[in-house]
């Protein structure tokens, strides 16, 4: 099996991953300290991998096309933050369900979203030049979404040492992915080691929820009910990025690769670099970790969709050329 086939067929690896943590944790209670030990180390190489595939140190190309830019950093920053107000408003008073939806919904992803706009005939020079400006960007951004839209609960329950863990889980690998890339650049040879962390997000994530899963079993099972919830509001922001996406694109009359570009960029969240906020949080605060995971899953559903759909959506027509 080659790297892009696992890739497309990932959502079965976490599916499996799943299953097997909660057989598990109901099976084997007594090593659940233990696999609760293994899921920061495991996250930090997680993210490590999965930030030596975005061009860091490339951010100044990202600006290069206006409208493009333009339509990524207004759908991701500024439409769909309100898109994700407003479809919490529909959900129970219940704020660590709230803040799960929040986290997952507000930051666009950096690694999967390669992945798939390759899959769906996006425009792959854009794909790698925006990634680097929307990371920085929602690491800056998701806290001020968070104060104006959480509400003052949240902000009471949760205090900043409870976030520094995560913080601390994010950054580490991300100044080790720059220096990594740094490195790879001096010499050309030394890119084959970026191909080789290449093959690390998916089984890694994959043991990610498998410990989840295992060591929070009592939580995913109550947390059933307010599963079934969630997942049709996830399928409605799903629904919702791809008609803001065609939107954006015909007033910003973007030639087609560009548009599934922007489509995908709106259509995946970045469950991977918030999930370790997530479970950073304090006792009682699990149902935010096992929505995120759950929103994971139907997002990667909802990418075979898009593989089928954006071929409908948006028709190829000729490029207008950069601007």
């Amino acid at each position: 099996m080659n790297r892009l086939t696992m890739e497309r067929h990932q959502v079965w690896f976490y599916l499996c991953a799943i299953l097997a943590g909660l057989v598990t944790g109901a099976a084997l209670p007594a090593i659940i300290p233990v696999l609760e030990g293994l899921l920061w180390p495991v996250l930090i190489v997680l993210l490590y991998t999965t930030f030596v595939q975005v061009p860091l140190w490339h951010v100044r190309e990202s600006f290069r096309d206006h409208r493009f830019v333009g339509a990524v950093l207004i759908g991701n920053f500024v439409l769909l933050p309100l898109l994700a107000w407003g479809l919490i408003q529909f959900l129970p008073a219940d704020p660590a369900l709230r803040l799960g939806v929040l986290l997952v919904l507000l930051v666009p992803c950096t690694d999967w979203f390669i992945t798939f706009c390759h899959l769906g005939g996006g425009d792959a020079p854009r794909t790698l030049a925006i990634t680097p400006l929307n990371l920085l960007l929602q690491l800056v951004l998701l806290p001020v979404y968070l104060w104006l839209m959480a509400g003052s609960g949240i902000t009471v329950a949760v205090s900043p040492g409870d976030i520094w863990p995560a913080v601390f889980v994010v950054l580490v690998p991300l100044v080790l992915a720059a220096l990594t890339e740094r490195w790879m650049e001096h010499r050309p040879a030394r890119q084959v080691w970026r191909d080789r962390l290449a093959w690390g997000p998916v089984p890694l994530l994959a043991l990610v929820v498998f410990l989840i899963a295992a060591a929070h079993i009592q939580h995913v099972i109550n947390a059933v009910g307010v599963l079934t919830i969630v997942a049709p509001l996830f399928a409605v922001f799903l629904l919702m990025a791809a008609l803001i996406a065609k939107l954006l694109a015909t007033i910003l009359h973007l030639p087609t690769a560009q548009a599934r570009t922007l489509a995908f960029s709106l259509g995946t969240r970045n469950s991977f670099v918030i999930l370790p906020v997530a479970l950073a949080l304090p006792s009682g605060w699990e149902i935010a970790a096992i929505v995120i995971v759950c929103q994971s899953l139907i997002e990667l559903g909802g990418m075979m969709v898009f593989l089928w759909w954006m071929p409908h959506l948006f028709k190829f027509t000729e490029p207008t050329g950069d601007h």
